[in-house]
């Protein structure tokens, strides 16, 4: 890993892509393109060399390495993108907050590409992934406006709906979906969502019945808090970003593994590891 990468929303954040150094200190934007504003989703492509972010002006951009933007959607009004990854057959993905669906683009990002889900299949999508067989798993949580519910959804690869609610959880409250090394549902969660208090935590399903199996839990004296995108490192760890840090566990113990960047009003949405 040679750094670390942060997506840092408008507001009371950045607005911009910061990059770190593998210890966590800020060596500055990592790119002075005007496109890039109020960042959400950020995603490598499969063959490592370009990173896809979703800018808040409805487009989504590819850049290299060095910050120099190769490929452009161009801007289209109203897409209100978020989160972001690729689907196994390399197109990029990212959920259309206002539609309550997911877009799928070609990787050239040279077409409109096409919504995968019907338009309101879940009232505010937050975190999604691909499974071994074709299933999406989505996560629907609470919107801004307090609008949604907190589960996890399952559609086959034909965008039917197989399961409304994989997840029973009163404590869970979704903010980012990935899969783990085994095949369970990792979801980091901050419930009540949009409470002073409320309880920043990472917690992973079995995808299959959606049982809670455990919660990984920073140490209180950080104060994690709004824990979103979430990112599996090359050794196993899962790094997790939110308001002011990026946390790290040992994913195999789900032991805390510290603080990995400390930044004021750093407005966390996505992380990506460089290698």
């Amino acid at each position: 890993m040679t750094g670390i990468l942060v997506t840092s929303a408008s507001g009371d954040g950045y607005g911009t892509v910061l990059r770190f150094s593998v210890d966590g200190e800020l060596a500055g934007p990592f790119s002075d393109e005007p496109r890039i504003t109020d960042p959400r989703g950020m995603s490598m492509s499969p063959a490592g060399d370009l990173v896809y972010v979703t800018s808040g002006d409805d487009r989504v951009l590819a850049l290299d390495k060095n910050g120099n933007v190769t490929l452009d959607t161009g801007r289209k009004e109203g897409l209100d993108g978020g989160g972001g990854t690729f689907a196994p057959d390399g197109r990029y993905c990212l959920t259309l907050r206002r539609r309550g669906t997911i877009l799928a683009l070609p990787a050239q990002l040279d077409a409109d590409g096409e919504p995968l889900l019907p338009d309101g299949s879940v009232p505010f999508p937050r975190g999604f992934a691909f499974g071994d067989h074709g299933q999406l798993y989505l996560s629907s949580g609470i919107g801004p406006a307090g609008e949604g519910d907190n589960t996890v959804m399952i559609f086959d690869h034909d965008g039917e709906l197989r399961k409304a609610r994989l997840v029973s959880d009163p404590k869970l409250s979704p903010l980012d979906l990935t899969i783990g090394p085994g095949g369970n549902l990792v979801v980091s969660s901050e419930w009540p969502f949009g409470s002073a208090s409320a309880n920043a935590t990472i917690r992973e399903y079995d995808s299959s019945t959606g049982r809670l199996l455990r919660v990984l839990t920073p140490d209180p004296a950080v104060k994690f808090a709004r824990p979103r995108g979430l990112r599996f490192g090359p050794g196993g760890e899962l790094y997790c970003v939110g308001r002011d840090h990026v946390v790290a566990f040992d994913f195999s113990t789900g032991r805390f593994l510290g603080v990995i960047v400390d930044l004021p009003r750093l407005n966390g949405q996505a992380v990506l590891l460089l290698q």
